[in-house]
């Protein structure tokens, strides 16, 4: 197993033109250093995926708010984007049983959840 003088703190790149620090990341898999530059903001000397940001969220009441407000799950979508989704999948539902029971078509239902109201 290695410590921390095994790291290498410097990464030469451009040709030897740039010199960067270099993220003190270590794999769990390999043992391997990360080879990504550090961020110059980052304290700990990491690079931008293994938590050299350093923002952990909303830190004023008036951010944390308005992060409760949006009501995201994952960021992409909201509560009533979600919800206008489901409506348009139960109409598409409604319009598929019409075809089928007017014979307009022959092909097999959708599977999956059916939105019920």
């Amino acid at each position: 197993m290695t410590d921390d003088t095994d790291k290498v703190h410097l990464l030469v790149t451009a040709g030897g033109k740039l010199v960067c620090t270099r993220c003190t990341a270590k794999s769990k898999r390999t043992g391997n250093q990360c080879g990504r530059t550090a961020l110059k903001a980052s304290k700990t000397q990491k690079c931008e995926f293994h938590g050299g940001r350093g923002n952990s969220g909303a830190k004023t009441p008036e951010g944390k708010a308005r992060a409760i407000a949006a009501h995201t799950k994952t960021g992409d979508c909201s509560q009533a984007a979600r919800e206008a989704h489901a409506r348009a999948s139960a109409r598409l539902l409604q319009l598929e049983d019409s075809m089928h029971l007017l014979g307009m078509t022959t092909a097999k239902r959708t599977r999956g959840r059916k939105y019920t109201p």
